[in-house]
């Protein structure tokens, strides 16, 4: 950006009046203002190139304390963890849908035709089992992003412990929806029960 200035110079009569001086030392001023930046600032050195800043700039950010950064992303990302893992830990309407439709499915392929066990296992163990695949799919969602968060550097201590926490339910619903995908904490009922 090019800066022009002009300077009007006129009867001294003029100046004193209506602020002519005023325009001419503010127009020198600026000139001054300009030219002494370049000098005044000892850190400044003429000869130094546009890389020469950008490497001052990012050794300044390498020197700052971990203290003063934000970690915004880090933070978000930390909370949608933790989150994520407790919506895995208590069900997602997302869920509740597909386990709906897996009933509902279950009900038209058995209708008539179906015996008790053939029931059981489409109308509700197709239900439970789809139930644990979606909460299993945000548990894992929420592993993955609880894991990159405590392998960034340079973060708050306080993104790493709610990325902590999102890890840890992350895990807890993992775990629930592998077992109940498999039955291992309840069976499904049986005909003759």
């Amino acid at each position: 950006m090019d800066i022009k200035t002009t300077e009007k110079t006129g009867p001294a009569g003029r100046d004193e009046k209506d602020g002519g001086a005023a325009e001419n030392a503010t127009a020198g001023g600026l000139d001054g203002a300009l030219d002494g930046d370049l000098t005044d600032d000892p850190d400044t050195d003429p000869a130094d190139g546009p890389e020469d800043d950008l490497e001052d700039g990012l050794e300044d950010e390498a020197a700052a304390p971990a203290g003063k950064e934000t970690g915004v992303g880090a933070g978000a990302a930390a909370v949608v963890s933790a989150a994520l893992g407790a919506v895995a830990l208590t069900g997602t309407w997302t869920g509740k849908v597909v386990s709906e439709r897996e009933t509902l499915v279950g009900q038209i392929k058995t209708s008539g035709s179906g015996t008790p066990a053939q029931q059981i296992s489409e109308i509700y163990g197709d239900a439970w089992h789809s139930t644990a695949l979606v909460n299993g799919a945000f548990a894992l969602v929420a592993l993955i992003v609880a894991v990159a968060v405590l392998l960034l550097p340079r973060h708050p201590s306080w993104v790493r412990a709610v990325a902590t926490a999102g890890a840890v339910l992350a895990g807890l619903g993992l775990l629930l929806s592998i077992g109940t995908y498999f039955d291992l904490f309840l069976s499904l009922p049986t005909a003759g029960s």
